[in-house]
């Protein structure tokens, strides 16, 4: 943990650059996107026969319905060598039937498919990667009939031949996808996968439509608490067409508890993040699916009206603006078409309760009475009158709220201030308190 005055500098900057960026809009990805992914749950142990499957058992199991329609296969689906003509060529014996029979039948059942490769000589797994034949393998993933590409960050070419920077090096593939977009008469979903290690979220949005932040993202809580800490301080790059990539959903795969893996999701699609499921379907919990599945935080997610991420109003455990990575900001507020949504998070080890004055978020109205609407448990719970407290909230769980202003506060509140050490009559005399 480092307290922050350095930090805040550094993100005022970061806020200020991210919200002059000019995020790319190419008639694709303007909501985060909702879908599959191999590699949380199989890695390298994937095929044709998997891949189908997957995308039946999203069907069936109702996800689709709630608004998955990507499948994507990550890395190792390709030969270990290119073709005599330089091309990419999918594994012979895995995907025996071919990339473009299989993208067929995914489409049949209404999804989109994505793939991957890396932005150096190999991918992470060793697999061909695409750096100096970045039109060849657009081109050839357009001919598969791929919509979205994830794009990786190994295998670097030493300087004295990239010569350029790490902006350079992912500008390469976005141009290549523009050209072959504009050949095949599509346009490709471009996901960066550069772990921030370069500042992605400043520079993210001028080609792709979501960047990694952070690290590969593990099935433990303290993974899932750095992550969150990390991405508070740069929630503002975040908007329609382009977002901070939190990484996949590790829900299912073990080492989170129930609570845990609400916080994940909540967390994850509050913040605007795309929402990739890395669980092994076939082997899918009903709890899991349930909170995969839950329309009223999904709803907050794909918003058509506001793109932008929850922040941090107050920071709890710590001062504000505060770097913990054990010990994220617990409370968190965003605008959304229909209200203000908050997330309160515990990130204590006992149950905790959190409590809050309504203001302290910059989207109340002071003066005024909210309803409360619980997005976990699906009910209406009242009024909130100039303060909110949750009790007992679990161990490393959550609280996701949508609080709607409901009329003007009763008359004859004392103090007369919801923020009484500030209350001023206008003869300024300071009031209540």
């Amino acid at each position: 943990m480092f307290s922050i005055s350095l930090w805040a500098a550094t993100v005022g900057l970061i806020v200020f650059n991210a919200n002059q960026v000019q995020a790319i809009d190419n008639g694709v990805a303007r909501l985060p996107i909702l879908g599959y992914n191999t590699w949380n749950a199989y890695q390298c142990n994937i095929d044709e026969d998997l891949m189908l499957t997957t995308a039946k058992l999203m069907k069936s199991l109702g996800l689709q319905a709630a608004g998955y329609n990507y499948v994507n296969i990550d890395d190792c689906y390709a030969e270990k060598n290119r073709t005599k003509s330089g091309d990419i060529l999918e594994d012979q014996v895995r995907f025996k039937n071919g990339m473009v029979k299989l993208n067929q039948q995914i489409h049949a059942l209404g999804f989109k498919t994505g793939i991957y490769s890396d932005s150096g000589w190999f991918t992470c797994a060793g697999y061909p990667g695409s750096f100096q034949n970045e039109v060849r393998d657009a081109t050839t993933f357009a001919k598969w009939g791929f919509d979205y590409l994830k794009y990786d960050n190994c295998a670097i070419p030493y300087d004295s031949i990239i010569r350029q920077g790490i902006v350079g090096k992912y500008q390469r593939m976005a141009d290549a996808l523009a050209q072959v977009g504009k050949q095949f008469n599509k346009a490709f979903v471009y996901s960066l996968c550069e772990w921030g290690w370069s500042q992605v979220w400043l520079w993210g949005a001028t080609m792709g439509h979501s960047w990694r932040t952070t690290g590969d993202i593990a099935p433990q809580w303290n993974s899932l608490a750095a992550i969150i800490n990390f991405n508070s301080f740069i929630t503002q790059a975040t908007d329609f067409n382009g977002r901070n990539d939190l990484d996949m959903l590790q829900l299912g795969n073990g080492g989170l508890t129930f609570e845990e893996a609400k916080s994940h999701f909540t967390a994850w699609a509050l913040m605007r993040s795309p929402l990739l499921i890395g669980t092994n379907l076939s082997a899918i919990t009903p709890d899991v699916l349930g909170i995969l599945t839950n329309k009223e935080i999904l709803a907050i997610n794909q918003d058509p009206v506001v793109g932008k991420s929850i922040s941090p109003f107050r920071w709890g455990i710590n001062p504000d603006w505060t770097s913990n990575s054990t010990h994220p900001a617990q409370y968190w507020s965003g605008p959304s078409q229909h209200g203000t949504v908050f997330m309160l998070l515990n990130t204590l080890d006992q149950p905790s309760t959190l409590s809050f004055n309504l203001t302290e978020s910059p989207f109340i109205r002071a003066g005024r009475t909210y309803s409360v609407r619980d997005l976990w448990a699906h009910t209406d719970n009242g009024t909130a009158i100039r303060t909110f407290t949750a009790k007992n909230v679990p161990p490393h769980g959550v609280v996701a709220l949508l609080l709607k202003d409901s009329g003007d506060e009763p008359a004859g509140l004392f103090p007369a201030c919801s923020v009484w050490w500030q209350c001023t009559d206008k003869n300024g005399t300071h009031v209540g308190g």
